[in-house]
């Protein structure tokens, strides 16, 4: 099992997408519980998430790779979608 690392930022509209989207997965495949998951607020966390290569948030990283991150034309649908890609993956 992969870890993920989740960049996120407080108050943005598509970090908020995606706990929602990120909610509906785990009730729908509740085994995704067991990845092990690091959530990093970017603006808490500075130093660590400059030194990782991405501008949008949400992201999201496999072990040290990055797997998603956000685009300012992602809807729900799309992050719902690419959030699942990256658990079923960190999963396998």
């Amino acid at each position: 099992m992969k870890k993920i690392t989740w960049f996120y930022m407080n108050g943005c509209p598509y970090c908020r997408n995606g706990e929602k989207a990120f909610d509906e997965i785990l009730k729908e495949h509740p085994e995704y519980k067991a990845i092990p998951i690091s959530k990093v607020d970017e603006r808490k966390e500075v130093a660590f998430a400059n030194a990782h290569d991405y501008y949008y948030v949400p992201t999201l990283y496999l072990d040290e790779e990055k797997a998603y991150e956000c685009s300012p034309h992602d809807h729900f649908d799309d992050i719902k979608q690419h959030f699942e890609e990256v658990l079923k993956k960190a999963f396998e």
